[in-house]
């Protein structure tokens, strides 16, 4: 079974009718809702159902007042039910009609300066034109091996 949050997403924009705490009903395009429950209504209409007048048998009188967009506690909402679906949109519909979908990638138009070429991975080497580097320097004499006299000694000298 979908999450109540789940159920509700997928009446957005959908024509509801509010029914409120104290017996008024609210009648609008449900345009969001939060965790509390709380509601945004949109192009709103609340219902009222007024007690008859004394000495006068008739039947139930209902006030009408536009409200606009409504933002209701959701301690407030009693009940929530669909008045009808989402009105179909006719700007939509006509872009739709316009301009039917084509083959191939949508792209921007150029607006003056083409774009910078790609540039290429620099090379490990010097650039072009450009004389070779220096080499890397030698390496350094290492110790002599056993049973040589150290660098620097000078073995004509005996005493």
């Amino acid at each position: 079974m979908a999450s109540k949050s789940g159920k509700l997403l997928a009446l957005i924009n959908y024509r509801m009718r509010v029914t409120v705490v104290d017996g008024r009903q609210i009648v609008g395009r449900f345009m969001a809702f939060d965790r509390h429950m709380n509601l945004v209504l949109g192009d709103a209409e609340e219902f009222r159902k007024l007690p008859p007048k004394k000495g006068v048998a008739e039947e139930d009188r209902e006030q009408r007042r536009v409200l606009g967009l409504v933002i209701l506690r959701g301690d407030e909402v009693v009940d929530l039910t669909i008045e009808g679906p989402p009105p179909a949109d006719e700007s939509r519909l006509a872009k739709g009609a316009a301009a039917p979908a084509g083959p191939g990638m949508g792209r921007a138009a150029g607006r003056g300066m083409p774009a910078p070429p790609m540039m290429r991975p620099p090379m490990g080497g010097p650039p072009m034109g450009m004389p070779p580097g220096m080499p890397p320097p030698g390496f350094r004499p290492g110790m002599p091996p056993p049973g040589m006299p150290p660098p620097g000694f000078r073995c004509d000298q005996a005493a």
